[in-house]
């Protein structure tokens, strides 16, 4: 066993990951957002078939836990996309040069999503105490977004500084790898509160980065609807906090942690779209 799972799974799983990546590089540069859509619910369908997978091969908790970090990820990658449409808006590029900008920052971020869970899961299993560091963390991440933060705020002040290049995109993936990192501060002890297992840390993380482009792509016309999208992930973030502060008297399963994630993003979900109709009638 390395880390959770035996060497074979690390090299499956690593294996359709590239295959994945080597397709969607290959898929038409020009695609529509009923396109987009289709491939991000492909990808989705992929990562509820590893599930079941896991579920037959470890157990049905390593799965859960799996659908949970992957809920958790998906759900906080979506703030991600607001800041990554300011930046290529500022950064004046193309569609087709914003698709080579995020393909070469999602490598990037598997990269050092490794590094990022590989330190976290060390920490947490040599100090204990370090748990409530994170929960820290997230309660802090929690109120920033609950009192109604803008997820722009992350962006550092030098990158706002950068000029759009002329030819390159060096800046722009420099800019995406620097902000989906800031972000991974916030959702990678997210996903550590509903499991320490670093096997599904590690793939739940990736199955939803993987899914980030095609996502940014179609709900890009829909990113200003989601007004109340910050509340949600507040909510997110303060109750997973919670749980990792209460585990020692308290554990909650991972499966009621499941149930009141998706719940709170349904709350959010719908009141966006209701306020969205709403002002579109006034």
């Amino acid at each position: 066993m390395i880390a959770g799972a035996s060497w074979t799974w690390w090299l499956g799983f690593h294996a359709v990951v590239l295959a994945l990546l080597c397709v969607d590089s290959l898929l038409p540069g020009e695609r529509s957002q009923k396109f987009a859509w289709a491939w991000t619910a492909a990808l989705a369908a992929m990562a509820a078939g590893f599930a079941v997978w896991v579920a037959a091969a470890f157990s049905h908790q390593t799965a859960l836990e799996f659908v949970a970090g992957y809920t958790i990820e998906t759900s906080l990658s979506v703030d991600n996309l607001f800041v990554f449409l300011v930046l290529f808006a500022g950064f004046r590029i193309s569609a087709a040069r914003q698709r080579r900008a995020l393909g070469w920052g999602v490598m990037g971020a598997i990269v050092l999503r490794a590094l990022f869970i590989a330190g976290g899961v060390t920490l947490l299993q040599r100090f204990s105490w370090f748990t409530y560091c994170f929960a820290a963390l997230l309660l802090y991440a929690a109120f920033r977004l609950l009192r109604g933060g803008s997820a722009h705020a992350v962006i550092p002040e030098w990158i706002r500084k950068l000029q759009p290049a002329k030819g390159s995109l060096l800046p722009v993936i420099i800019a995406v790898e620097v902000t989906d990192l800031l972000f991974a501060v916030d959702s990678i002890p997210a996903v550590l509160a509903v499991s320490h297992n670093p096997f599904v840390v590690y793939t739940s993380n990736i199955a939803a980065i993987l899914g980030l482009r095609s996502l940014y792509f179609a709900l890009s016309s829909w990113l200003d609807r989601l007004r109340y999208l910050h509340y949600g992930l507040g909510a997110v973030l303060a109750f997973v906090a919670l749980k990792m502060l209460s585990a020692p008297w308290f554990d909650v399963p991972v499966g009621i942690s499941l149930v009141v994630i998706v719940a709170i993003l349904l709350v959010c979900l719908i009141f966006s779209l209701r306020a969205a109709r709403a002002a579109r009638r006034e």
